[in-house]
């Protein structure tokens, strides 16, 4: 009599857990505690001015004058401020002027900045040292002292009162061409070699080689740029009359009351004006700290 034979199925094996691989923990020491208070203590600094002008904004105009230094107001929090604001301006054609103008500023600093940076620290040609000291020096020049020198320039011309008068006298940023080619300094030129020896231009190893390898310190410029451009109001003031024309630091300057100051009305347009800056920073954090931090300044 034949014996059947039971085969069992063989055992599913299941896959090995990757073993996690545990970040050692950072000790504790004194100078790590203190540095962490110290920078708790300046973050509370920082955020009490912003938090009062906050509180300020959404009082009534009588609780924001009143002597008496209060958080809760006795009226209650209000948004009439805002709505005060919002009623005598033209917010929304002012912001847009502002974000327009501050783009085109910050893509024609990028290019011009970027090809100046490239050439200071890739090409050799007669004058280069000269170049980069009158850079360097004009980087200690304060803006307010070129304001007349523009204002003849733009007039002559036949740009005042125009968005190119806003535009172009803010796209030279000698810091940012030095930052820059502080940067393009620290790329290999190994890879620049490799393409020149594959046949590549000069031109087309500035844009598929270098441009690609400098994105987090080029984030960093267009933001600064951008946040330069758009907080800037002594030269919109100057160069623009037309109502048209305002930015938003501009326009919001002229929302003023025959009664006085106006402590709600005026906290509530500092913080719209400065609402998008916050917004682009808590956007690009990261970029920012990245770029500053791989700028290579620690060697100059």
């Amino acid at each position: 009599m034949a014996t059947a034979t039971i085969t069992r199925p063989a055992p599913q094996t299941t896959p090995a857990k990757k073993p996690r691989i545990r970040q050692p923990r950072r000790k504790m020491t004194i100078g790590r505690i203190a540095a962490i208070v110290v920078a708790g203590f300046l973050a509370v600094l920082w955020l009490i001015p912003f938090a009062w002008a906050t509180v300020t904004a959404f009082k009534t105009e009588t609780d924001a004058a009143a002597p008496d230094v209060t958080w809760l107001p006795p009226s209650g929090f209000t948004p009439d401020a805002f709505v005060k604001v919002f009623q005598d301006g033209n917010i929304p054609l002012w912001t847009w002027n502002s974000l327009y103008t501050s783009a085109a500023i910050t893509a024609i600093t990028l290019v011009i900045s970027a090809l100046v940076a490239y050439a200071l620290s890739r090409i050799d040609f007669k004058g280069k040292k000269v170049l980069m000291t009158v850079i360097i020096a004009s980087i200690i020049i304060p803006p307010p002292v070129l304001i007349i020198p523009l204002f003849y320039q733009m007039l002559a011309l036949n740009l005042i009162d125009t968005s190119w008068a806003i535009i172009l006298p803010q796209v030279i940023h000698p810091a940012m061409v030095f930052v820059l080619k502080k940067f393009f300094d620290q790329i290999p030129r190994e890879l620049e070699e490799a393409a020149v020896m594959d046949g590549a231009s000069r031109l087309r190893i500035f844009t598929q080689i270098i441009l690609p390898l400098s994105r987090p310190i080029l984030a960093a410029v267009a933001i600064f740029v951008f946040i330069g451009a758009w907080n800037n109001f002594l030269w919109p003031f100057i160069a623009t009359n037309d109502g048209n024309l305002l930015t938003l630091p501009v326009g919001l300057q002229t929302i003023k009351s025959a009664y006085g100051i106006q402590y709600a009305q005026n906290m509530a347009s500092a913080l719209l004006a400065a609402l998008p800056l916050i917004l682009v920073f808590l956007f690009f954090q990261r970029q920012i700290i990245k770029g500053v931090a791989t700028t290579g300044l620690a060697g100059t």
